[in-house]
């Protein structure tokens, strides 16, 4: 059965943008097995605004390759805490330029849903 995965990120105040930015050019989801496609959803709320990325899969089994694969730890390395005395979230290791988006993440949630039916249905 077809699922959607949608990770909603909550973001700074004003830097839905500049977050939305990071998901202009997808890092090798395209090509994973049994990926179907890909939404980006902005919304700006009162306390913070918030980037739903909604993925659609041919199945939960082609979602769980993606998310054991190489490539998905690649793309989501900036992602995830360096170690003590490395560069900050979103630095380059040699005095480059922080990555867009860097240092405006407040957290992410991940919900995956099955898909009952579309409409209208595409062959």
């Amino acid at each position: 059965m077809m699922i959607v995965a949608v990770n909603t990120i909550r973001v700074k105040s004003g830097h839905v943008g500049e977050a939305a930015e990071r998901f202009q050019n997808p890092k090798g989801v395209q090509h994973a097995p049994g990926f179907i496609r890909m939404e980006l959803l902005t919304e700006s709320l009162e306390e913070h605004d918030e980037l739903k990325v909604c993925t659609t899969w041919e199945n939960k089994e082609a979602f769980q390759g993606w998310v054991n694969s190489d490539a998905f730890k690649q793309a989501h390395a900036h992602s995830r805490p360096k170690p003590e005395g490395g560069p900050a979230e979103g630095q380059a290791a040699h005095g480059g330029q922080p990555k867009p988006g860097a240092g405006i993440m407040l957290g992410a949630k991940l919900s995956v849903h099955e898909v009952v039916f579309t409409y209208p249905d595409k062959p």
